[in-house]
């Protein structure tokens, strides 16, 4: 299954424990494709990055965005020659979303073809071309693009070596070898791609990872953060439950006020409690949180 099917599976509940709500975030939703086909950034402007939330977001409520205008879109960006791993995975994984069907002939094998280049020896992916080593992060993109082509990189078993010089001595991960403490995000990508590629998890990560939950609900990014952000809190319950770690009754409830203090009645969430934009990304991130502390 690709990664994208296993998280709109989850995010599918949230419009139920929405209720009402739930229309004026399909509506937020809708608002946020341009007539150029793309979906906004946080500036108003088209970009893939946000694009393939706002996809994946609609989705959500079974909803169609204008699939004709994403396509028009997304030939604007040919092969992806001129794109850095985050938005060519993100053309790719767009191409997948609205159907490979309707993809340029040669262009899914050109785009995979095209990953290979942010490939480091390790075998892991990242979007700095001067690093030697590939991240947590770059990895997922990578992986998630070939997902949503029905493929698997070559050599899918050196993204585990990659992985590997990654590790904390606290049981988690980060993006850079030989860090002396993990962070949520990348050891949530971890364990999803460890979990995709069907690899064994040290089960501790998972305590470490429930560790990361806030006194007031939700999850922070590092150990000493201030304050939790809904990014954290959803890939952290995605990673829980692919490690089948689950919270208390009371902990759940206080992750689900944490979500509902970050929606907006303007139909979209907040990524944390100092932010005041809306945007596809986080109201996605939202919806996966939901749809996790209902399941």
């Amino acid at each position: 299954m690709s990664l994208r099917l296993e998280m709109l599976q989850v995010a599918r509940v949230a419009p139920k424990v929405l209720g009402e709500a739930a229309e004026l975030v399909r509506e937020f939703l809708l608002g946020q494709q341009n007539d150029d086909g793309g979906f906004k950034d946080r500036a108003g402007k088209s970009d893939l990055y946000y694009t393939v939330f706002g996809l994946d977001a609609l989705m959500v409520f079974d909803e169609a965005a204008n699939v004709d205008g994403v396509e028009v879109f997304l030939k604007s960006f040919g092969e992806g020659e001129d794109l850095d791993l985050v938005h060519l995975s993100c053309l790719t994984r767009c191409w997948g979303a609205i159907g490979r069907e309707r993809m340029p002939k040669g262009l899914r094998k050109n785009l995979l073809s095209r990953l290979e280049n942010f490939r480091k020896p390790c075998g892991g992916w990242d979007n700095d071309p001067k690093k030697e080593h590939g991240t947590a992060y770059g990895s997922f993109l990578a992986l998630g693009a070939y997902r949503d082509m029905s493929k698997l990189p070559p050599k899918p078993l050196r993204i585990l070596q990659s992985l590997k010089r990654l590790e904390t001595p606290d049981h988690a991960w980060n993006n850079a070898p030989n860090m002396p403490v993990g962070s949520t995000n990348p050891t949530a990508g971890a364990v999803v791609l460890l979990n995709n590629l069907h690899l064994p998890i040290n089960a501790d990560c998972g305590q470490w990872l429930r560790a990361r939950l806030h006194a007031q609900g939700g999850f922070v990014a590092v150990p000493d953060a201030p304050m939790p952000d809904l990014l954290s809190t959803a890939t952290a319950l995605h990673a829980l439950a692919a490690l089948d770690v689950r919270l208390t009754a009371e902990e759940t409830e206080r992750c689900l006020d944490f979500v509902d203090s970050l929606w907006d009645a303007g139909g979209g969430f907040h990524g944390h409690w100092s932010d005041d934009y809306l945007d596809c990304e986080y109201t996605f991130y939202g919806l996966l949180a939901l749809g996790h502390l209902s399941l």
